[in-house]
């Protein structure tokens, strides 16, 4: 007896075109074009989840650098005298504190 996949591959066809709605040209409406621009899609998804930790950590260190400046202290001598009284923020900690909670933060530059 022969297996037809019909109802199996309309299924799985329509799940990808349902998920490239919106795409241009044919991207959106043939099922291998649609295929590739749905994994394309996807790799270009997972790759700039990765960047945008990156780009975080860009951010709290251009604002635990400008908290610094107006407690006449270098980013570098800040992380420096951290590390070595082994204080543990991380900078995204200490980039919502500077935000946050400027006297907090001229605290902690005090203490070094």
């Amino acid at each position: 007896m022969r297996v037809k996949g019909g109802t199996v591959r309309k299924r799985r066809h329509n799940k990808i075109l349902s998920q490239t709605k919106g795409y241009r040209m044919t991207k959106n409406n043939l099922y291998k074009v649609a295929h590739e621009a749905y994994m394309h899609a996807g790799q270009y998804s997972y790759n700039d989840r990765k960047k945008r930790a990156g780009e975080m950590r860009n951010l709290w260190i251009q604002r635990i650098n400008a908290a610094c400046k107006n407690n006449d202290i270098q980013y570098k001598e800040l992380i420096n005298g951290l590390n070595k009284k082994n204080i543990e923020l991380n900078r995204k900690v200490l980039a919502d504190i500077a935000v946050n909670d400027p006297s907090v933060f001229s605290f902690i530059v005090k203490s070094l």
